[in-house]
């Protein structure tokens, strides 16, 4: 995926094709010139590649400095606490995280020679990922805790595949009214008591399995966390002193 980095064509030619922040998906690349379809109005069209960012995992945009980072932070569909994290376009694998607040605050993200993250010195990270997780969790010395990737509330695709309906079940379901014929009936096609019995219960199930899973899941990724984040001594400077300027 990418993300435009500014209107083209210009507002002063003609009236642009594709907006600032809107997504894209890459259909074929002829060397400076992309082929692009829009996420949120299906057009496809050729675009400079100069014009748009490689985005990974939603939130770690390639090549995108600090002005830029602003502009599409401060975008409408951005809300406090949405972020970015911006690869530097002059050197490989250094990084900066952008976080809009009242403004947009940047973060130098710091790399040891053990290749694990650090923001303050007190606290390193093994990727990334469990950076951001760590900061989603709590402000921790930042402006704010991180909520949501920037952009990630602009339109899907519309292509997508429609959510599957969700499971209603209702509550005033007697069996002490239920026809002893209706139990024994053979007849798969026709819609008797049992059938809905049946629903009822599969749906009773899944609903307390999928709690069941989402608590696991949940104590899962603490145990992965503690695994993947270290914490120095209370020496450090706080992460409010890494704030960058550049």
């Amino acid at each position: 995926m990418v993300v435009v980095l500014m209107d083209y064509p210009s507002p002063e030619v003609s009236e642009p094709i594709y907006r600032i922040g809107e997504k894209l998906r890459v259909v074929a690349k002829e060397a400076y010139w992309w082929r692009v379809r829009s996420f949120q109005t299906g057009k496809e069209n050729y675009i400079p590649n100069s014009h748009v960012a490689k985005v990974y995992h939603g939130w770690l945009f390639e090549g995108v400095e600090r002005q830029k980072a602003e502009e599409l932070l401060l975008l409408p569909a951005n809300r406090v606490g949405s972020f970015l994290v911006r690869e530097s376009s002059r050197e490989r694998g250094q990084y900066s995280l952008s976080v809009k607040h009242r403004s947009v605050k940047h973060y130098r993200i710091f790399r040891l020679d053990n290749s694990w993250y650090y923001i303050s010195p007190r606290l390193t990270f093994q990727c990334l990922e469990d950076m951001i997780n760590h900061y989603s969790d709590s402000a921790d010395g930042l402006c704010c805790a991180l909520t949501s990737p920037c952009l990630s509330g602009t339109t899907q695709p519309p292509d997508a595949s429609p959510a599957a309906p969700p499971v209603v079940m209702r509550r005033n379901f007697d069996w002490n009214k239920v026809d002893r014929k209706q139990l024994v009936s053979t007849d798969s096609c026709s819609e008797n008591m049992v059938s809905y019995g049946v629903r009822n219960s599969i749906a009773a199930y899944l609903s307390f399995s999928g709690d069941q899973d989402a608590a696991q899941t949940k104590a899962d990724n603490r145990k992965k966390k503690s695994k993947s984040v270290y914490a120095l001594p209370e020496n450090g400077l706080p992460a409010s002193g890494y704030e960058d300027d550049f």
